[in-house]
């Protein structure tokens, strides 16, 4: 099964290691994820989303969501849904 395209990197804030998100598609606490772009890809399980500054369960399309990374990732960078 592919993995699904739910977001886009639009900022990171590498001293808290937090990603800002343009949702694309439902994305949850607990999802495995790939972000991928400028030539390197990981994987990770979302562990904490935010909007506001508020904690969220799950993001819907259109949303804009900060998010822990593990790794540094630029903008541009491209979030799948591991399926």
């Amino acid at each position: 099964m592919a993995d699904t395209l739910v977001g886009k990197i639009t900022h990171y804030y590498d001293k808290i290691g937090v990603a800002v998100v343009k949702v694309l598609a439902p994305i949850k606490v607990g999802d495995q994820i790939k972000i991928s772009g400028h030539n390197r890809e990981f994987t990770q399980q979302v562990t904490s989303m935010q909007i506001e500054h508020e904690g969220i369960q799950e993001a819907k399309k259109g949303q804009d969501i900060g998010m822990k990374v593990d790794q540094p990732v630029k903008e541009g960078d491209e979030v799948y849904k591991v399926e």
